[in-house]
């Protein structure tokens, strides 16, 4: 006769919402207490240097490049405070998320921005480009197409290439926030949640909709940087727009990998934490961590001053000089 296999299960861990913030301080031991109060403390100061980065920028930067600066420098500080708040208020981490969300979605349109304005602003962008063109073959739409033809910038902000670039990018912060609001509501109503996979439930039509909205909003900005990022070499532009991609990954790709392991079941339950909560609070431990880790990279890149960007006419120039110097080489030889 086989024997019987009694297992027990935890309430706790059948609940599909998330405990109390009540709960979750009753239930810390010493060492939960510490990494709180760690984690907690470095969402402070990472908000406290920000600040300060902050009143720096606005003080010694000129309008309007300060402000989408001060949008940039933002991102690691506003995740971390989120997730600070998700980690002590798991009920509040579909609020805090979309929060966090609809701020990056400005900031990708604020990165396209700041690569104009680091070249003179609009007008000055489209004098030094105008009549040249731009290879349109990079990621995430088209780094695979390298049969795409590259394409003129044309003289005008309405009809050109960089209206429509940036069209393509204002576009998600715009319809983010929108549909953010739209979860909001259909959460109150009990028709959004964010562990229903069915085929019916808003969720699973909402998320992959405005994940293709952030896919075509992050390809203008891949446009601009592959086709300039020669000429802002000496404004460290490569490592900030590394750090703009990290910040990307780590918000939007990292967090959806933790959740769906957690909706697998991959992620044990801990009460009085279910498994998809337990999932979301390692989410928000981790992302407090490397908000803090970027912010401190963020700020040595952002709070210096650096020289401008030589005109288009100095640029001509050194390209004669050195084309004159390879022409006098070649003779030479």
């Amino acid at each position: 006769m086989d024997e019987e296999l009694n297992i027990t299960i935890d309430p706790a861990c059948l609940r599909l919402e998330a405990p109390l913030a009540l709960d979750i301080i009753m239930q810390l031991d010493t060492f939960g207490l510490c990494l709180y109060s760690m984690l907690s403390f470095m969402s402070l100061l990472t908000l406290l240097l920000y600040l300060e980065q902050c009143v720096y920028i606005y003080k010694k930067l000129p309008y309007p490049k300060k402000i989408s600066i001060i949008w940039i420098s933002g991102a690691s500080p506003v995740v971390a405070t989120m997730a600070c708040c998700g980690m002590w208020v798991p009920r509040a981490v579909m609020i805090t998320d979309m929060t966090s969300n609809c701020y990056f979605a400005v900031v990708v349109y604020k990165v396209l921005a700041l690569l104009i304005e680091e070249l003179g602003g609009m007008r000055d962008f489209l004098q030094r480009f105008s009549g040249k063109t731009f290879r349109i073959n990079t990621g995430p739409c088209c780094c695979c197409c390298a049969c795409l033809p590259r394409v003129p910038v044309i003289f005008s902000s309405y009809l050109g290439m960089l209206f429509l670039m940036k069209l393509g990018s204002m576009q998600y912060a715009v319809l983010k926030t929108v549909f953010s609001i739209l979860s909001v509501i259909l959460w109150m109503n009990g028709t959004f949640h964010l562990t229903n996979l069915n085929i019916n439930s808003a969720m699973i039509w909402i998320n992959p909709f405005v994940g293709v909205l952030l896919v075509i909003s992050i390809w203008p900005i891949g446009i601009v940087f592959m086709n300039t990022k020669i000429l802002m070499r000496s404004l460290k532009i490569i490592p900030k727009y590394a750090l703009y991609q990290l910040t990307l990954v780590l918000c939007q790709l990292q967090t959806s990998i933790i959740n769906i392991l957690a909706l697998n079941g991959c992620i044990a339950c801990a009460p009085p934490l279910t498994s998809y909560a337990r999932g979301s609070m390692l989410s928000q431990q981790i992302l407090i961590m490397e908000m803090f880790i970027i912010s401190l990279f963020t700020r040595s890149l952002y709070r210096r001053l650096y020289d401008p960007l030589p005109s288009e006419e100095h640029d001509n120039e050194q390209n004669e000089k050195a084309a004159l110097k390879a022409a006098l080489e070649e003779h030479d030889v």
